[in-house]
């Protein structure tokens, strides 16, 4: 990994969380059912045992935290100084989806999951450390008409993060082989036809400087249950419950079946899946948070160069604070 190690920071143990979170599908096969959500992969013996697992993990998230803020400034200066230091920032256009191969990296994660799966805990408390102002959250909700006239492409295009920032979708592109699949929304011919199409957008990503996470957080019936009783018992979180969440709950076998053909159509070296057992939270945020330092790593960013003389500069500084003296300012 490149980079200063981050003090304090304890690394996974028997590999790196993106080699032991990895689909690798067996046979062109997902058996999630094979996947323990309760599992800790990758979790060290500094943890500890019992509730002390909890409270190592938190403290670990703030230290990958302060990682992961400096490795998203170095991303985010870098496209400032390939760009100019006064040169406007913008969201990219569908025609970006071909990029130039040296034009400054951005990192996109894409967060799936079963409803009260984590993604909005998972973005608070990982994103959370990172500047907001080099940070690109977008949410996908049921499409609007004018996104039903487009294909289902279109608005995830429109929403990818500018060169120099971290993009986090919460729900994706995916949904249009889940929930359109599950709920009948298309045929099945249609959503069958988007894996294909998913793969050839997410290798134009991919060449046009894109780093892609792709996380499914991986959740238990049960839990899935314990959470939406919660969200019922506590009025502090009604407006997180609708009424469909249950009609989705009922369609559980379906989602997992669905779930397991996109991670394993859709897997690629450069566009990967990775499952984050997501029953415990405090292990879900560490596992996620290394995930995202690992990925940084695999960057080699550093701050630019300097793109002007910089004695030449420090010299026009001093010789500008001699001349306010010598005026008496």
């Amino acid at each position: 990994m490149s980079g200063v190690e981050g003090a304090g920071v304890v690394p996974p143990h028997g590999g790196t969380m993106r080699e032991l979170l990895r689909v690798r599908p067996e046979g062109g096969a997902v058996d999630l059912g094979a996947l323990d959500p309760r599992s800790t992969p990758g979790l060290p013996a500094a943890a500890g045992s019992g509730k002390r697992r909890r409270a190592w993990a938190h403290e670990q998230v703030e230290l990958l935290g302060a990682d992961l803020g400096r490795q998203q400034e170095m991303l985010y200066a870098s496209a400032k100084g390939a760009a100019g230091p006064d040169a406007p920032t913008s969201a990219p256009t569908a025609a970006d989806a071909h990029l130039d191969g040296d034009r400054p990296r951005r990192v996109l994660l894409v967060l799936q999951a079963m409803d009260c799966g984590g993604k909005d805990g998972t973005i608070k408390r990982v994103a959370g450390a990172m500047n907001p102002l080099g940070l690109h959250i977008r949410s996908f909700g049921p499409p609007s008409a004018e996104e039903l006239r487009h294909d289902f492409l279109w608005r995830i295009r429109g929403a990818l993060p500018p060169p120099g920032y971290v993009g986090i979708f919460n729900r994706s592109h995916y949904e249009d082989v889940l929930i359109a699949r599950v709920g009948a929304l298309v045929d099945e011919a249609t959503w069958r036809a988007r894996y294909d199409e998913i793969n050839a957008f997410e290798r134009e990503l991919a060449d046009g400087a894109v780093t892609l996470v792709k996380v499914m957080l991986h959740i238990s019936y049960a839990e899935q249950g314990e959470r939406l009783m919660e969200r019922l018992t506590d009025p502090r979180k009604y407006w997180k419950y609708s009424p469909s969440d249950l009609e989705s709950r009922a369609r559980w076998d379906d989602y997992q079946a669905a779930y397991a053909d996109a991670l394993a159509r859709c897997d690629a070296d450069d566009a990967p899946w990775f499952v984050v057992p997501a029953d415990r939270k405090w292990y879900r945020d560490w596992a996620v948070a290394h995930l995202l330092r690992e990925t940084f790593g695999g960057l080699h960013l550093g701050y630019p160069a300097a793109g002007f003389d910089v004695q030449r500069e420090r010299q026009r500084l001093r010789s500008g604070d001699e001349g306010l003296k010598v005026n008496g300012r």
